[in-house]
């Protein structure tokens, strides 16, 4: 009881003090503090606000051990019990913001159902702890608060952001994602509301691929923001001043990046995302062949664009070098995708040269092409030799191409002429329409269909609804979700402790997925497999991983584990309760019998 009770009040003591308070040690307050978390007490992290009210998922012996009973109704639940319960509350919320505070509520009062419920149904929960609710989620941030789960960082912190680190409760960080805020999703620069992000993502790692969630930090680096909408703010929670650039930013990505190692070793996973492109792809360049790391936006994005391309091939019954690829948007995302797909194409024997040939990129001003000026070093390499070209119509119309991918957030710039030209050129027309959220997407689902007479391969990167033709055919979308690849890559980066993440990976990563597709599932019209296998697509992803890297010679953990399978399992997280009984037992009468005098 007096442990819960410093527990309780930890804001006055301290957390690193209430093992010194107490005389007990650290690890011991760690334990006790965890296994509450499980259980659905709230222990007040530095971070929390008021104590909560406790689960009911304590047996009578826990509660009368912990000094809680009487502070619980009379009532003893299973977890599958509990997750009823909060079903039975989500369900009568119908607006998805609502549905996504529930979710974020629950996982700061009981970690372990809050994992147990998203497992119970991916294909329901996915979309509201990610996308495309998160960018909601992230747009009113500053008014959906209600307890920090990350690490603020900000440009004031420079020069002590390893005292910051040692704020976080937890000292075992396997994985972090941060963010700038710059480049949310298409919505463009939310400055410290980008949080919502990493965390949705780190609640995917574990969801998805079973990384434990007390091994993941989420955190946003605040240097200001140049959305005036939210320097006008009042309400705004984060630095009210123009972003800081230059040689200041870099100082502090530096430093960041140093501190965390120090920290957490040179194995602990840092992946970068919704940076803009401005300091993407450089920070990728400087950082990825020094640390582990990588960026979703550019690998990540590639990866399920190129494992959906590569299931496409089994419909079009062709090679990926017979096709030919226009992008609308040339940023992180299109970048990322066409350099694996040249990756794909050498594996198949093509020069890069040639492969570069098949490529074509539209972005604000056109066709990227030789000689247009003020063009950057990525796009410089995929400038074809061709005139100048404005519209994305045109470009299509000339250069015919057998699929067009979608990343520039625009909504609608899949026009039914574009949409209905390439039904025109190929029997299996391509289109991706993979930008993110729902709100920005090229095209529907239904447009897709419909104007190529279901003849079209259709991929996204939200969620849409099955389609039905008027000649009856359904079609089930799939959904090319870079959570499809980030779980099952970190799973098996940290499972074995690859030191740097090289494209390789990602291609590795894309063919697993594309090789899980069914004929089945083909038929229906999906690219990837059923959201709802994404944990085993996870695990399967993580096995091929380590596997690859013990071949490689670029794992740190030795021996080689035979079972590579059995290895991974053996790192998943389980949602499962433990028990918080206390080891009793007796001795014999005789030894315990009391001395007199």
């Amino acid at each position: 009881m007096q442990i819960r009770n410093k527990v309780k009040h930890q804001s006055e003591v301290g957390y690193k003090n209430i093992s010194k308070a107490l005389n007990i040690p650290r690890s011991t307050v760690k334990s006790i503090i965890k296994k509450w978390r499980e259980y659905g007490t709230t222990v007040n992290l530095p971070r929390s606000g008021h104590p909560q009210k406790l689960g009911m998922a304590f047996t009578l012996e826990e509660r009368m051990q912990l000094g809680i009973h009487g502070l619980l109704p009379p009532c003893f639940l299973t977890q599958d019990v509990q997750v009823l319960r909060v079903m039975k509350s989500y369900e009568t919320r119908s607006n998805p913001l609502d549905k996504y505070i529930l979710l974020m509520t629950l996982q700061d009062r009981n970690e372990k159902l809050f994992y147990r419920l998203l497992t119970s149904d991916i294909e329901e929960f996915m979309p509201i702890v990610y996308t495309p609710t998160v960018g909601l989620a992230c747009q009113q941030y500053g008014l959906a608060f209600r307890r920090p789960r990350g690490l603020f960082i900000t440009i004031h912190d420079k020069g002590h952001i390893a005292t910051m680190l040692d704020s976080w409760p937890e000292e075992d960080i396997k994985a972090i994602v941060v963010t700038d805020g710059e480049r949310i999703l298409g919505l463009g620069d939310l400055g410290s509301y980008g949080m919502g992000i990493p965390v949705g993502k780190l609640a995917l790692y574990t969801a998805c691929g079973g990384v434990p969630p007390q091994q993941c930090l989420p955190v946003l680096l605040d240097v200001g923001t140049d959305n005036q909408s939210l320097l006008d703010d009042p309400l705004y929670i984060g630095l009210k001043h123009k972003r800081v650039r230059g040689k200041e930013y870099d100082d502090l990505i530096d430093e960041f990046m140093q501190a965390v190692t120090d920290k957490y070793g040179m194995n602990c996973l840092i992946q970068f995302e919704d940076f803009a492109n401005s300091n993407a792809f450089r920070i990728l360049n400087k950082y990825r062949n020094r640390y582990c790391t990588f960026n979703d936006d550019i690998q990540g994005t590639a990866s399920v664009a190129v494992a959906g391309l590569l299931a496409a091939l089994r419909i079009t019954k062709n090679q990926l070098s017979e096709h030919k690829f226009v992008f609308q948007g040339a940023g992180e995302a299109a970048m990322g995708i066409a350099h694996l797909i040249i990756m794909a194409m050498a594996k198949q024997g093509i020069p890069h040269s040639e492969a570069v040939k098949k490529i074509w990129m539209v972005d604000s001003k056109g066709l990227i092409v030789k000689g247009r000026g003020h063009l950057n070093h990525e796009k410089e390499q995929f400038a074809q030799d061709h005139p100048q070209v404005r519209t994305l119509e045109e470009v299509v119309q000339i250069v015919k191409p057998t699929a067009i991918i979608g990343v520039a957030a625009i909504n609608g710039a899949f026009t039914e002429k574009i949409i209905k030209d390439m039904a025109s050129f190929n029997e299996k027309p391509i289109i991706f329409a993979l930008s993110n959220p729902t709100s920005k997407a090229e095209c529907t689902a239904e447009q897709c269909y419909r104007l190529t007479e279901g003849r079209g391969i259709f991929a996204s990167g939200s969620p849409f609804d099955k389609v039905t033709l008027p000649d009856g055919r359904t079609f089930i979308p799939g959904q090319g979700n870079n959570a499809y690849v980030f779980p099952g890559v970190a799973l098996g980066v940290i499972a074995c402790g690859v030191r740097h993440i090289s494209d390789d990976i990602f291609l590795t990563t894309a063919e697993a997925i594309a090789e899980m597709v069914t004929e089945e599932n083909l038929a229906e019209g999906r690219l990837y497999p059923p959201l709802s296998t994404i944990r085993e697509v996870s695990f399967k992803i993580a096995v091929k991983i380590v596997d690859y890297a013990y071949k490689k010679d670029i794992a740190s953990w030795y021996p080689e584990p035979k079972d590579k399978e059995a290895f991974i399992r053996s790192h998943i997280y389980s949602p499962d309760y433990d028990s918080f009984s206390l080891d009793c037992y007796s001795w014999p009468k005789e030894a315990m019998e009391v001395q007199d005098v």
